[in-house]
């Protein structure tokens, strides 16, 4: 019975120092998007900087993306591990460079992995506040 808990407690200790010392396979980056031209020319009602649409936007962003884009936006949330595609970095000037409308497609209508939550946060407002708190992560 003892040899057989220490065979199996050094089984266990083996596949955990494999799993902690292994890198995991990285993840590739998604292909461009195709954004309609409908929602290309969509602008965010919210001036640039609005406070009380950037605090909106947090917690709207913490309920429904923070668990794979991260708390800063870098696509490092709990979730994102095991995503095979890297949810993006928010804070990276070639993120922030797309217009409003090109985001809200990508946050909302979304793609593969990227679900689309537009029956998940139907209110117009609290998509364009989240947009607005993205926006406020550049680096």
């Amino acid at each position: 019975m003892k040899k057989t808990l220490l065979a199996v407690a050094l089984l266990f200790s083996a596949a955990w120092l494999l799993t902690a010392f292994v890198t995991p396979q990285e993840q590739k980056k998604g292909a461009p998007w195709d954004v309609p031209a409908n929602y290309k020319a969509m602008k965010n009602p919210n001036k640039a900087g609005d406070a009380d649409a950037i605090a909106l936007g947090k917690t709207a962003y913490a309920k429904h993306c923070r668990s794979c884009h991260g708390n800063t936006g870098l696509g490092d949330g709990p979730k994102a591990k095991n995503l095979e595609t890297f949810p993006g970095d928010f804070s990276s000037a070639k993120f922030q460079a797309y217009g409003d409308g090109d985001l809200y497609y990508m946050s909302f209508v979304g793609r593969d992995e990227m679900p689309n939550y537009e029956k998940k946060i139907p209110d117009e407002e609290e998509r364009w506040a989240i947009i607005s708190y993205i926006r406020s992560l550049k680096k």
